[in-house]
This record gives C-alpha cells, structure tokens and sequence, in this order.
C-alpha cells in the first residue's frame, strides 16, 4: 500500500510517525520541509511537492491548517490532479462544512474517493495514537482506511454518508469547547472577585462536578497561567468558532452562545493573544473584571 501524507504541523507529524513506526511506507510533504525531513530519519520518503507526493499513492491522508491551506495544497497545488483515478483522499483538517461539499463533488467529479476524518485530542494524544477520529463517508471506503485510523486513533466515530457530517461534528464539539473555556473564565472572574483563589477554585470543579478532560486540561492551563507553547493556538479557536456560526446559519441552526464566544475571541486576538493556546481566552473575563493587566 502507498501513502501519502500531506501536512506535518502540530498534530500531523506525530500522525505520521505512527504510521511509519507501524510499519507503514510514506510519502511525505510539507511547506516547510524540515518537519518531513526530521521523519525521514524514521523511513519516510520526502517529496518536494504536493504533486510528487501523491503520484502512484493508494491512500492520501491531508492534515492541513484550515481552508485556505487544503485548497492551496490539494486543489490549486495540484494535489488531487496527481492523485489516480479510484485512490482514496483521507482528509483529517476541521474545514468548513461549504468547502467540506464542494470537496466532495470534486473528488466525485474526478473518480476520486473521499473521507473526511477530523479529529479530537491535543498533540500528546496524537502522539500516543489516542484520538478520537470523526469519519465520514463512503461505508466501504471507510472499511479500507480502518486499519490506519486504528494506529492513529482510540476509537473512531461514524456519522454518516456525506463527509460534511463529520466536519459539522468537528465544529459542535470545538463549539462546545470554546463554551468550557469561555465560561470557566467567567467563573474564575466571580469567585475572584470576592477573594477567593483561582487555583483553589479550578480544583474544586475539576475534582466534582466537572471532572472531565475538557475542564481538568484547560483548566489547569488556566490556574498556574501556562498558555505557551499553544496544545492549540486561540486563533484557531476563532476559526472554528466562526466556521460553527457559518454552518449554523446554513441550516437555519440559532447559535447565540457562540456569537458570544467569537467576540470574545476577537477581544483576545485585539489583545495580541492570537498565538497563545486556547486556555487564554479566560483571559478576556479577567481583563474585563479588572483583574489583570493583559
């Protein structure tokens, strides 16, 4: 089987080093070629372009920024014009759910097969081949990339025919996500503002009522203040925030929360936090309270 892999940031370099540590050949590409050239000490094979990456692949799985960076590389870049007729396209970027469909007319159009894939965890779980992956798509097709995505992932998650159901899935849980974080900040702002202490209160919460990953992960960043380096950068956070808004005005879906919530991205991103991890946007409700100097 031939594997192209196409995106090594954040969280596709340790993607793609499970595969090769699984035994699996790639083909790697990505801008900057010292994150290919790094996993080529563990066996992968670097291209030099999108297009040399994907020739003569059986399985091309894209892991890009956003929309913007998967059409540059797979449409404009000439990506999908190097793939063969029947290959399948594995694309685990969290993209809009417009672009999702026009994804899938193409790979339609072009006797192409398509998977949309995104998924849930932070780079140390993406390390440990512990995600959990959202798929979406042909039911068959899905069956053929199962054993890939059993390396990659804890468990995958199906949601349907049409590969904009896991994108849409992506968004809601990122959505309720940015809701975690933008109301803790608020309740840390409270119980602040009658002396009590954040790392006292974080405690409490993650120890009873909201014992969850969520709440335990960004909310420890949010006690002892550890935004840097970004697990996932605030900015991209607004990205999500706002492609959740876009869908759900597609279908006529009301999201009054998450308008809420990209203001207060947008206070974060006019604060020059952009490039902090996501925890930071607690820091809005601070600021507002008066409680910081950021």
């Amino acid at each position: 089987m031939k594997i192209a892999f196409l995106g090594l940031g954040t969280m596709g370099k340790p993607m793609a080093a499970n595969l090769i540590k699984a035994g699996y050949r790639l083909r790697l590409w990505n801008r900057s070629a010292e994150a290919a050239t790094s996993l080529a000490e563990l066996g992968g094979q670097v291209a030099l372009t999108p297009l040399e990456a994907v020739k003569g692949a059986d399985i091309v799985i894209s892991m890009l920024a956003d929309d913007h960076a998967t059409r540059a590389v797979m449409i404009d870049g000439g990506g999908l014009e190097g793939m063969s007729r029947g290959a399948i396209h594995l694309n685990m970027a969290t993209i809009a759910v417009a672009f999702a469909d026009e994804l899938t007319q193409i790979h339609r159009d072009k006797g192409l097969r398509y998977i949309a894939g995104p998924v849930l965890g932070r780079v140390n779980v993406a390390e440990a081949g512990q995600l959990n992956i959202l798929a979406a798509g042909d039911t068959a097709t899905l069956q053929e990339v199962q054993p890939l995505l059993d390396i990659l992932g804890q468990k995958t998650w199906y949601f349907g025919d049409k590969p904009a159901q896991a994108n849409v899935v992506k968004l809601a849980v990122n959505f309720m996500i940015a809701s975690a974080i933008g109301s803790m900040g608020e309740a840390v702002a409270l119980a602040q503002g009658y002396g009590a202490e954040k790392a006292d209160f974080i405690d409490l919460i993650t120890s009873t009522v909201f014992a969850a990953p969520v709440y335990k992960g960004y909310g420890g960043a949010i006690a002892a203040e550890t935004f840097e380096p970004a697990g996932f950068k605030l900015s991209l956070g607004l990205k999500d925030v706002s492609l959740g808004l876009e869908a759900g005005a597609q279908a006529n879906v009301p999201m009054p929360i998450a308008s809420v919530l990209r203001d207060q991205h947008l206070d974060s991103l006019a604060h020059h936090e952009g490039q902090l991890d996501w925890a930071a946007l607690a820091r809005v409700s601070a600021r507002r309270a008066g409680q910081n100097d950021q």
